[in-house]
């Protein structure tokens, strides 16, 4: 259950289709959320007692360099400015394959990272268009991070041949955890078969019964795995430890939650919740999905007024900096819902939605519109010209960006 006195031990530090996955099928992708709950510290290994010195002198062992420079490291540095700020982008392009425009960007622009939009082929044919994506996208030895809408029922982008059709979360919640987890760690296969390396689920959102059927991206779509805190922890966790065995990354979103709203920021603006707060019970699904392993949060579109009333929740540093990674203890990468195609924030200029996120503490920029991509990262370069804070939050977002990447063996070291 959550619990506020999580929240006081931990506040030290504090996207549909993205185009909100909630959208229909041509439309972008989804969010991911997170969630106030701090995580247990990994289990360290036992220290072994210590050997008796031996009688005899022996040669000390030679001493390992302790300033030699990590991969990561290594990688950061080899990028120029530019690139960097490119990491930090997810460019929109035809599951069916890039068009020459999509192509031309993404091969320019060395788009960090790429989300499939429309209606793909076959596992076969899907990986030969992802081929060239890599091709097109990959610098100094860092791949793309490839990414797809695949939750099950209308949210489900790769149909084709060798995709299981999967069905929505109503569904999938009703189910045992083991056989959820053995059918995630299956569709999570094809994905990897198919050269997806993330899947933009699970939808930890919590629908109240009592507003199913008014909320429009969630609950009048079946994403949601149930109506209570409890049920949805359970599908969110069970759905992101079988995606992590096929070696698929997961997001987790919509953070905090889109269980209470009405409108779908794909297609309105000025969508509100007025009752979500700091600690709610309801962001449980997310503290537990991180708890789970997922590699990533997906952050909201929507205005929080018991949160923050001045700032949509992708550029509130409340809700990054304060509940993903103060309250939930997360640190790892932050993405948006799509902030490219949607109604929601189609009012802020293209160049100021990507650094107003990075500011606020997140990482990676959903963009549905693949022609915003150089705005965005000619925005994010020269905020960090001429701001040497903010070029610090740059460069720890991409660190972040080449670890997740590194971990699932995007980036090559030599």
């Amino acid at each position: 259950m959550w619990r506020p006195v999580a929240l006081i031990a931990l506040t030290a530090l504090a996207v549909a289709g993205c185009g909100d996955s909630n959208s229909p099928p041509n439309a972008g992708p989804s969010t991911v959320p997170s969630s106030s709950v701090p995580i247990e510290p990994t289990e360290q290994p036992t220290e072994q007692p210590s050997q008796e010195p031996s009688s005899q002198a022996t040669e000390p062992p030679p001493e390992t360099p302790t300033d030699a420079p990590s991969c990561i490291d290594q990688k950061l540095k080899s990028l120029t400015l530019r690139e960097q700020a490119a990491q930090l982008i997810m460019t929109g392009i035809n599951a069916s394959g890039m068009s020459s425009a999509q192509k031309a960007v993404v091969q320019q622009q060395k788009s960090g990272s790429v989300f499939l939009m429309g209606s793909s082929g076959s596992v076969a044919h899907t990986r030969s268009a992802m081929a060239a994506v890599n091709t097109a996208a990959t610098v100094n030895g860092v791949r793309p991070l490839i990414a797809a809408d695949q939750e099950g029922g209308q949210i489900q982008r790769l149909k084709g041949a060798g995709f299981d059709r999967i069905p929505p979360a109503t569904v999938q919640g009703t189910w045992s955890s083991s056989k959820l987890t053995d059918q995630a760690q299956l569709w999570g296969s094809q994905l990897k078969q198919a050269g997806v390396s993330v899947d933009l689920a699970p939808v930890a959102d919590v629908v109240p019964s009592s507003l199913k059927s008014q909320n429009a991206p969630i609950g009048q779509l079946n994403r949601e795995y149930g109506d209570t805190p409890e049920d949805a922890s359970r599908g969110v966790q069970a759905f992101v430890q079988g995606m992590r065995k096929a070696g698929v990354a997961t997001s987790v979103k919509h953070f905090p939650g889109l269980g209470r709203v009405r409108g779908n920021t794909d297609f309105s603006a000025g969508v509100v919740d007025n009752v979500t707060v700091r600690g709610d019970a309801d962001l449980q699904p997310f503290a537990d999905g991180i708890k789970a392993g997922t590699s990533m949060v997906m952050i909201s579109t929507v205005t929080y007024t018991k949160i923050d009333p001045k700032n949509r929740a992708v550029f509130s540093p409340t809700v990054i900096q304060g509940m993903v990674r103060g309250d939930l203890g997360w640190r790892g990468v932050v993405i948006t819902d799509d902030v490219g195609a949607a109604a929601e924030v189609a009012s802020v200029p293209a160049g100021a939605r990507a650094t107003r996120f990075v500011a606020a503490g997140g990482d990676i920029v959903i963009n549905a519109k693949a022609g915003l991509t150089a705005t965005m990262v000619d925005a994010l370069v020269a905020k960090a010209q001429e701001d040497k804070s903010f070029a610090a939050q740059l460069a720890s977002s991409v660190r972040r960006v080449l670890t997740l990447k590194q971990d699932h063996g995007l980036v090559t070291c030599g």
